[in-house]
């Protein structure tokens, strides 16, 4: 019996090791079952579940079962004239791959547009806007939480149809009804980012009964995510403006403007630091 087992723990040992060094598959696609796709940077076999990586760092994911995978491809190349590379890999939102096959219906829709477009409607940063997303839903426009929230921006059944949303599932409806809402949000709230963001991880009547942001770990957790993430955007660019040479006419502003910015980030993470758990 002890070597049975002996054999069954190496057998396993030797399991975990040969799923963990499955090659990579950088830039592919896995089509489901539903129609639907996700782009991923690198995928891995958990017993009956294969993680989708997509993001190159590891630090987004998909969790799929195994079997709603119908195949792998690659990822469809975009047009060369007047078209821009995203972001990062976590920007493509595949929808069903008949709509090749269809005249003006991509089977890619670019998340970039589609944040930029929300935001700009509804005068976000977009930046803010994919942070959310990634704290809300790992960009996976399927997403389903314990208690029902769904697509992208994670909506309420309930609030998405109070946004004017009909289908959560739809990723340029669900963030045009997320970006509205985070927008209201902001506005009840008097553009306290730490409040907003509490408020539509735990509901606007928790911010006002707790004075602030409830006493929730998860909530506290997921306010400190996302304005670090936020913030981490902005150093970033903040860093990249620094190295580039100031063009003639705009630096005086543009410093001014980059150190207004940087004052209200600094302040908005300085905040949801001392909320986090």
């Amino acid at each position: 019996m002890r070597t049975l087992i002996s054999f069954r723990l190496r057998f396993a040992v030797l399991v975990t090791f040969a799923t963990a060094a499955l090659p990579g598959f950088a830039a592919e696609v896995a089509v489901l079952r539903n129609g639907f796709s996700i782009q991923h940077e690198r995928r891995e076999v958990v017993g009956e579940v294969t993680r989708l990586y997509v993001s190159a760092d590891g630090s987004s994911f998909v969790d799929v079962p195994s079997a709603e995978i119908e195949h792998y491809e690659a990822v469809p190349e975009l047009p060369a004239s007047g078209s821009r590379l995203p972001a990062s890999p976590e920007v493509l939102v595949h929808l069903s791959p008949f709509a090749r096959n269809t005249p003006n219906s991509p089977a890619m829709l670019d998340l970039n547009e589609v944040v930029n477009s929300a935001s700009g409607r509804y005068r976000l940063d977009p930046d803010l806007v994919n942070s959310v997303i990634k704290a809300e839903s790992g960009f996976n426009a399927r997403a389903i939480s314990p208690k029902g929230a769904q697509g992208l921006m994670q909506l309420m059944p309930g609030t998405a149809t109070a946004l004017g949303v009909p289908n959560a599932f739809d990723p340029r409806a669900n963030v045009e009804g997320g970006a509205k809402y985070l927008r209201e949000l902001l506005e009840r709230y008097n553009f306290d980012l730490v409040k907003a963001l509490a408020a539509y991880n735990a509901g606007p009547q928790r911010v006002e009964q707790y004075k602030g942001v409830p006493p929730y770990y998860e909530t506290r957790a997921y306010v400190a995510r996302v304005v670090r993430d936020f913030n981490k955007k902005k150093t970033a660019q903040q860093n990249l403006a620094a190295s580039s040479p100031p063009k003639s006419g705009r630096s005086k502003a543009s410093s001014s403007k980059t150190a207004g910015r940087s004052k209200s980030q600094s302040s908005a993470l300085d905040q949801a630091r001392s909320s986090a758990p």
